[in-house]
């Protein structure tokens, strides 16, 4: 079982709208996909028209009065789990410092999943914290969508001296241009740059378009209502370098 985060330490970059149109393309490929929603926030666990709402909260997932097996629920789509988010999430820094090896804590619980799935993608609120060193722990390949700015580029050597400063376990991170907007001349610039200077940017980015934007109308991923859109295009490729780097 192979585990990816969609994962970045600044908001609003896309990590909700790659973590349900990479988990759709994972299972369309035959895999049996399991999608974590860690955000309080609940955006995947919308998407996918589940309640946002486990049984005992964080405190119950986290501390074990709850098996994940108890909490995952079906998607409209074959091979595709999802584990909902619950309002309650927004205290797992705290749930998680009442135990022991606290980073290690996320690993452990997704350990007995093995048996069950191919690939567990972990979607993650923003910010460094408790959980974000726990899911770092756990990831086999750090997912970061960046928007080509100079802050966003920043943010992404932060992200890699984190990871760098981790002890034992440290995943591999693939970055990729996020929500790109080609009239900008510094977009432009920054998404052609980016992944000739570094060998953890993917090839692929991702289009600001209003049709990505659709997935929370419609509440599918894009993929399965707009297939032969730009938007599900560039998805399709960056699935591809995603299954190309756990392999």
């Amino acid at each position: 079982m192979k585990i990816v985060a969609t994962y970045n330490i600044k908001g609003g970059v896309g990590k909700t709208a790659a973590a349900v149109n990479l988990s759709y393309l994972a299972a369309g490929d035959g895999q049996q996909v399991l999608l974590a929603d860690l955000d309080p926030q609940a955006a995947a666990t919308f998407l996918f028209r589940v309640r946002p709402r486990v049984k005992g909260g964080g405190t119950a997932l986290i501390r074990g009065g709850a098996g994940l097996d108890k909490a995952i629920k079906g998607t409209d789509f074959d091979g595709l789990d999802l584990l909902p988010a619950d309002f309650t999430f927004r205290n797992l820094d705290l749930i998680l410092d009442t135990t022991k090896k606290p980073t290690q804590r996320l690993a452990r619980l997704l350990r007995p999943l093995r048996t069950s799935y191919d690939l567990v993608f972990l979607d993650c609120p923003p910010g460094i914290s408790l959980l974000s060193e726990a899911v770092l722990h756990a990831a086999d390949l750090v997912l970061a969508p960046i928007i080509p700015t100079t802050l966003s580029l920043r943010t992404l050597d932060q992200l890699t001296e984190f990871i760098g400063g981790l002890d034992g376990h440290r995943p591999a991170l693939l970055a990729f241009c996020s929500m790109i907007d080609r009239r900008k001349r510094l977009h432009k610039e920054i998404a052609e740059r980016l992944p000739a200077e570094r060998g953890d940017v993917a090839a692929t980015a991702i289009p600001a378009l209003s049709m990505i934007e659709r997935m929370a109308v419609q509440r599918a991923p894009v993929n399965a209502f707009a297939p032969r859109s730009a938007a599900s295009r560039g998805y399709a490729e960056l699935w591809a370098e995603v299954r190309a780097r756990l392999s």
